[in-house]
């Protein structure tokens, strides 16, 4: 008999998220775990006949609903495939849970090699913290807008032929190293390796990863949602995009996160000219998600690009002038949190209720006309 095991006291963890398990252990060596070990944590109910919709059971011996932390707890190897985390309980839960393969930080291999000939970024050489995004937007001349246009095609263009490796079975790791090669064979230098002490050459975010995922020996899965963002050094500019694909067969929900993501990107580049607020794209890209039953991740914004990786203006509180160049890159997650929890790489950001997210990037130029896409392929 399928049994329903639900956290009651809160002096234990303040939020009972529901967590849909497979293939983990036979019920009565769960139960007997829960009973023999720590008792006075746990109340079990017998499961209704009909499972609820929002339950995935494939096996007899499938128990749900029990916090991941709390099976760390008993000592319990648990799979995370199938899993969300989310606020309130599994009773007066009004909005369906965000099924989908939960990611967890995995083994991250060695730093690739840059030959000498490559023109490097001055972080290769020495380890600087963040470029600051707050101060006076750089205003760039017709010179400096050419070497932008050229090192944003190429980040584009290998953006456009990474999506070949956005299938099941790959790792991040495979999707690093290939990205790294691509630039290499350019002549342009993979940002990301050494920035502030990033690892590698390429951030790839699957799932519940908001941002700054670091590639990793995990294997993509059937129904997985990753984000490549690619920045690339060439001619002394950087040229920053990214986009969010989907890996094989992806639930209705995740579609609609990934399209409405992208949509909202689009739409938002389309509000940009001379003079107009820079902060009107962030009002914009959260009213746009709240009409597609979404939320933004506010933690992350957009920056002013260049010579240098991050700078000024912040997507917040500047007005719009020719010869400015910078990203749009709203974050979208399907979750009811807007907060993301920083992991212990130090890079690596995932929402707190472990909801999926979707990120689209643009770089882009304010012309005497409007706006320029820079990020464009071929």
């Amino acid at each position: 008999m399928l049994m329903m095991m639900i956290k009651t006291l809160r002096d234990f963890c303040p939020v009972t998220p529901p967590c849909i398990l497979e293939n983990l252990l036979p019920t009565s060596k769960i139960i007997n775990l829960i009973i023999e070990e720590k008792p006075q944590k746990y109340q079990l109910y017998p499961l209704v006949p009909k499972l609820s919709q929002n339950q995935i059971v494939k096996k007899n011996q499938t128990i749900s609903a029990v916090t991941m932390q709390s099976f760390r707890n008993l000592g319990v190897n648990i799979a995370s495939k199938h899993c969300h985390f989310q606020k309130a309980s599994f009773w007066n839960t009004k909005k369906k849970p965000d099924i989908h393969n939960f990611v967890e930080l995995g083994t991250v291999s060695g730093e690739l090699e840059v030959p000498e000939h490559i023109e490097k970024p001055p972080y290769y050489y020495e380890f600087s913290k963040p470029g600051s995004t707050i101060g006076k937007p750089e205003i760039k001349n017709p010179e400096q807008i050419q070497r932008m246009r050229e090192s944003c095609k190429l980040a584009a263009n290998i953006l456009k032929s990474s999506q070949q490796l956005a299938v099941e079975g790959i790792t991040t790791d495979e999707i690093d190293r290939f990205v790294h090669n691509e630039a290499l064979k350019a002549n342009a230098y993979p940002s990301p390796l050494r920035y502030s002490g990033f690892p590698k050459s390429v951030c790839t975010s699957v799932n519940n990863v908001a941002c700054h995922g670091i590639p990793d020996d995990r294997r993509l899965m059937d129904g997985d949602i990753i984000n490549i963002d690619i920045t690339v050094f060439f001619n002394g500019f950087h040229g920053d995009c990214s986009k969010t694909y989907l890996v094989g067969n992806v639930d209705e929900r995740g579609r609609h996160l990934v399209k409405s993501n992208e949509e909202c990107l689009n739409k938002a580049i389309g509000l940009c000219a001379p003079s107009v607020p820079v902060n009107i794209i962030g009002g914009f890209c959260e009213s746009f998600a709240k009409l597609s039953k979404l939320k933004v991740i506010p933690a992350f914004v957009g920056h002013g690009i260049g010579s240098f990786f991050h700078g000024p203006p912040e997507v917040l509180h500047f007005i719009m002038q020719t010869g400015m160049t910078f990203t749009i890159e709203p974050i979208f997650t399907t979750g009811e949190e807007q907060e993301i929890e920083i992991q212990e790489d130090g890079w690596t950001a995932m929402t707190v209720d472990g909801a999926r997210t979707s990120q689209f990037e643009h770089t882009v130029l304010i012309t005497e006309s409007g706006v320029e896409i820079l990020t464009l392929p071929d």
